[in-house]
């Protein structure tokens, strides 16, 4: 099952990366593969926290899926929590923890394990998958640096 971690150390404070990753719907704009995205809907909880379930759809090379998450924000941690409702994956789970630094900007864990469903397409993945992770975590920094620059 691949699975990727890194933390970047970004020139934003942690609730504007916080904000940039939770704002699932604009996906589409600038994150790779990723051809729609639709809010399916949205749950405040007490604890203050908020449940969202989403559909993605990834287009890579012959390859077009859909597939839905339930992400979890928790804004007051500055923490994001996916994890994996329907789709071509026998499964998916991700996370992201945002944390400002003393001497300004703020550090951003990011982590992903999945494993597609499609034996070929888990091959083909497989292949590029590290640098395509790479390419993902760049796409949040570029769009950081377009919004907040």
């Amino acid at each position: 099952m691949p699975s990727h971690a890194e933390t970047r150390k970004m020139p934003y404070s942690a609730r504007q990366m916080y904000d940039l990753v939770a704002d699932v719907a604009r996906y589409p704009d600038f994150l790779p593969w990723t051809a729609a995205a639709r809010i399916r809907s949205r749950t405040p909880r007490p604890d203050g926290s908020e449940v969202m379930e989403a559909d993605l759809v990834i287009s890579f090379k012959v390859f077009r899926e859909r597939f839905g998450s339930r992400v979890t924000l928790w804004p007051d941690q500055g923490r994001i929590d996916t994890e994996y409702l329907d789709g071509p994956f026998r499964f998916l789970k991700s996370g992201w923890t945002f944390r400002d630094l003393p001497e300004g900007g703020s550090e951003v864990d990011f982590h992903v394990d999945f494993e597609f469903r499609n034996a070929i397409l888990q091959k083909v993945i497989g292949v590029v998958f590290d640098e395509a992770m790479r390419r993902v975590v760049r796409a949040f920094e570029a769009r950081a640096g377009a919004l907040y620059g």
